[in-house]
């Protein structure tokens, strides 16, 4: 236990600060509406420090750890914990959600405060969602989280956003009652109890095991989003504003990749090991087959949606090989796609801020008016392709060196995401940035100001950091990683 409740600061903070904004930023008060929900993103980060510099290491077992009852007649429970596996997507979260604040600062003029207000409410739940060890809180984060998310995009999103914002929604609802009635199951089994920890105890048959595997995989496939159920995420970034495809990206993915090893692995040992080729085919298919319908994309933000896909595809690959290599490897790309997808649509954003157009066609020699600007772009669409000294390059490493532990093969096809990254990548960056300029519009762009500047230098300094020094990102994964395999080892058939 601990003497201050950091998990429950990281949870809210900015839901209340978001409330805050609701309250007294309304109206024409936006300047008033920002300065708050810079204030509250600032602060949420600022909560979430303490759990990395108070993280031991060398400790497998939940730290931070906070419990209190909350429905006692249904047995349900306050209680909060990370591990190495989920703190640094608890610190992922609410460092965006910054990033996301100053990205929107000028361009949202439609009520500015309703749309911050989201992204700081969103927040807090999805901190929840990492942090619960009830899996009743945990389903209540899950499912509450898609709220604020649904109203982004159908609010402040492109032409379709209605029709994306329902496909977004619908797609990740009926997936979760499949996990819903997974978790009512085992509270019978686990003695009336919803404890996440008390789960993974629990001795099944292996018909059993693969039922409850299934159940909470249609839950966590789709928000991956895995091949075949991934087509609600290319409308959903599409139609998003910027703020929410950074978000839709850099974290609201990682949910469905974290269940895989919170839930899956360690509740469903065996199941989960009887279905490995299934699931390991699944992912070489997004890696392979989703990186070459990028390379035929005309619109920016497809493409990188579709990049999205193919690199969720290794990070789910790694965590089906059950080898610290390939889980760690894994997490390493969870945290370095936060980084690069949100840099990425961030760049796409301050060109359609200025432009309105994502068509890749409509640009051409952007470099000659926009130099700052694309020695970002550069970078990040370096990173997107895995260029070693990046955060791209260090999770897709590991990754391939644990597939290959496993099989020659699927390293093999794995390895295919170097090539088609790059092809897609500098293909699209090619056309937009480079060359004569291409029409009246480009030659009146303006480059950055400082506000971008700003979180575009933030987050190259992020993805150079992991890229060259990823050692303070893997530390505290390791003993939590060991106690996933014995456990996913433990009772394997």
């Amino acid at each position: 236990m601990t003497s201050t409740p950091y998990l429950s600061l990281s949870i809210w903070v900015p839901i209340i600060a978001g409330l805050l904004v609701l309250a007294l930023g309304s109206g024409n008060r936006a300047p008033l509406a920002r300065a708050l929900a810079l204030a509250g993103s600032i602060a949420g980060f600022l909560v979430t420090i303490p759990l990395y510099t108070g993280f031991d290491p060398a400790l497998a077992t939940m730290q931070f750890s906070e419990y209190a009852s909350w429905i006692p007649a249904f047995h349900v429970n306050y209680h909060l914990g990370i591990d190495g596996i989920s703190l640094w997507f608890v610190l992922l979260n609410s460092f965006m959600t910054i990033l996301v604040v100053l990205a929107g600062w000028e361009v949202i003029e439609d009520r500015p405060a309703q749309y911050l207000a989201a992204f700081l409410i969103m927040s807090g739940l999805i901190n929840g969602v990492f942090a619960s060890l009830d899996a009743i809180l945990f389903y209540v984060f899950f499912e509450a989280m898609l709220i604020p998310m649904f109203i982004i995009i159908g609010v402040w999103g492109g032409p379709r956003r209605v029709y994306a914002a329902l496909k977004f929604f619908l797609y990740t609802l009926l997936g979760s009652l499949l996990m819903l009635a997974a978790f009512i199951y085992m509270f019978l089994k686990a003695g009336n109890s919803f404890e996440i920890l008390g789960f993974h105890a629990l001795q099944m048959p292996l018909h059993v095991q693969e039922l409850i595997f299934v159940a909470l995989f249609m839950s966590f496939a789709v928000k991956v989003p895995m091949w075949p159920v991934h087509t609600w995420l290319p409308d959903a970034h599409v139609e998003a504003p910027t703020g929410g495809s950074v978000i839709l990206a850099a974290i609201t993915l990682k949910i469905g990749a974290y269940g895989f090893l919170r839930f899956n692995l360690p509740i469903a040992p065996d199941a989960a090991h009887a279905l490995a080729p299934v699931m390991i085919t699944l992912s070489l298919i997004a890696v392979v087959y989703i990186g070459l319908v990028a390379l035929v994309q005309s619109d920016m933000k497809k493409l990188v949606a579709y990049s999205s896909i193919s690199h969720m595809g290794f990070v789910t690959l790694g965590f089906f090989v059950f080898n610290p290599l390939g889980i760690e490897g894994g997490l390493l790309q969870m945290i370095s796609h936060g980084f690069v997808s949100g840099a990425m649509f961030l760049c796409i954003g301050v060109l359609y801020d200025r432009m309105h157009s994502r068509r890749i066609a409509d640009y051409g020699g952007v470099a000659n008016t926009m130099p700052k600007f694309a020695a970002f772009f550069m970078l990040f669409a370096m990173a997107n392709a895995g260029l070693p000294g990046t955060s791209g390059f260090i999770g897709e490493f590991l990754v391939t060196l644990g597939a290959l532990q496993a099989n020659f093969w699927y390293a093999f096809l794995a390895a295919t995401t170097l090539i088609f990254g790059a092809a897609y990548t500098l293909w699209m960056y090619k056309r937009v940035v480079f060359g004569d300029i291409a029409n009246a519009s480009v030659r009146a762009l303006t480059d950055i100001g400082m506000r971008e500047f700003a979180f575009l230098a933030i987050l190259a300094a992020c993805v150079l950091a992991m890229g060259i020094y990823p050692k303070p990102f893997t530390e505290p994964m390791h003993a939590s990683v060991n106690k996933l395999i014995q456990q996913t080892m433990l009772k394997k058939i």
